[in-house]
């Protein structure tokens, strides 16, 4: 029963922190420019997560990622579903290694 009680404890302290700046923000007007920069922020950090990635598939060929990484940016340009996106840069990997 205390490993339970533990478990909704801990959930209630990681949930208040992320719940609370949604509730304010949600009531907030923000300018245009601001609103723009914050929609922006997304991409950015995913675009932080993922580039080390392509820079680094294989040591030896470094030109496979760059490959990987050149097709699933013409797929996204393409409008394609995120998942074909994934699908397709991961198969262009896997045939060139």
């Amino acid at each position: 029963m205390s490993i339970i009680l533990i478990i909704i404890g801990m959930s209630i302290a990681t949930m208040i922190p992320r719940v609370i700046p949604v509730l304010i923000i949600e009531k907030i007007q923000f300018k245009g420019w601001l609103n723009r920069w914050l929609q922006a922020v997304p991409y950015a950090a995913l675009g932080a997560l993922i580039f080390p990635g392509i820079l680094y598939v294989k040591e030896s060929a470094l030109y496979i990622g760059f490959v990987g990484g050149v097709v699933a940016t013409a797929l996204a340009y393409l409008r394609l579903n995120v998942i074909f996106v994934v699908i397709g840069a991961v198969l262009t990997v896997y045939i060139l290694l």
